[in-house]
Parts: structure tokens; C-alpha cells; sequence
């Protein structure tokens, strides 16, 4: 299994990225898919969730409202559109995989001015 992260960056309060997560070595189209993210100083918090068809999607209350998580199955990637951005978004994220358990390295996001 292998989860690959891409997106991030630098962005100013109030701006907008779109993370990605890029699957292989299993079978992607069945397996849930996780967003969770890590800020500095502080433990992992859950972000999004989406159900292996992405009919069935769940949000953090910190993020409800200016996170969308989607995914293509044609091309196994998952994505977390983000807008409104936050300092407090500012944090490693990490795509997951609910079949194996299997994470991603990471991409980090940081939300300054």
C-alpha cells in the first residue's frame, strides 16, 4: 500500500488549497478514505471522512462548512478541497486508508501571513 500526499503549502489567512492523496497497491474503490492532521505541539485530530462510492462524507466541526473531501476512483486519488483557511489549519496532513491502515507520509499545510 501506498498513500502519497500532495498540495500543500503556504497560504495566506482566508485562502484556498486542495490537498491530494494518490493510492496504490490496494483495491481503492472499496476502502473508506481518512484525512486526519497533526498541528504543531498537539496530537493527531481527524479531518474528513468518505465512504468507498464518496456518497458518504463526515467532517470535524472545526472544519464543517470550509472543507470538502472528494475522491475519483477511476484515478484512486482522494482530495480534501480547503478554503476559508485558518492559522489554526496550520498542520501536517495525512491521508489514511480504512482497509489496511495504512497512512501516507504527509503534506504540510501552514496558514500565516
Amino acid at each position: 500500500v501506498v498513500l502519497v500526499e500532495s498540495g500543500g503549502g503556504l497560504v495566506q489567512p482566508g485562502g484556498s488549497l486542495r490537498l491530494s492523496c494518490s493510492a496504490s497497491g490496494f483495491i481503492f474503490s472499496s476502502c473508506w478514505m481518512y484525512w486526519v492532521r497533526q498541528a504543531p505541539g498537539k496530537g493527531l485530530e481527524w479531518v474528513s471522512s468518505i465512504n468507498s462510492g464518496g456518497s458518504t462524507t463526515g467532517y470535524a466541526d472545526s472544519v464543517k462548512g470550509r472543507f470538502t473531501i472528494s475522491r475519483d476512483n477511476a484515478k484512486n486519488t482522494m482530495y480534501l478541497q480547503m478554503s476559508s483557511l485558518k492559522p489554526e489549519d496550520t498542520a501536517l496532513y495525512y491521508c489514511a486508508e480504512g482497509c489496511m491502515g495504512s497512512w501516507g507520509q504527509g503534506t504540510q499545510v501552514t496558514v500565516s501571513s
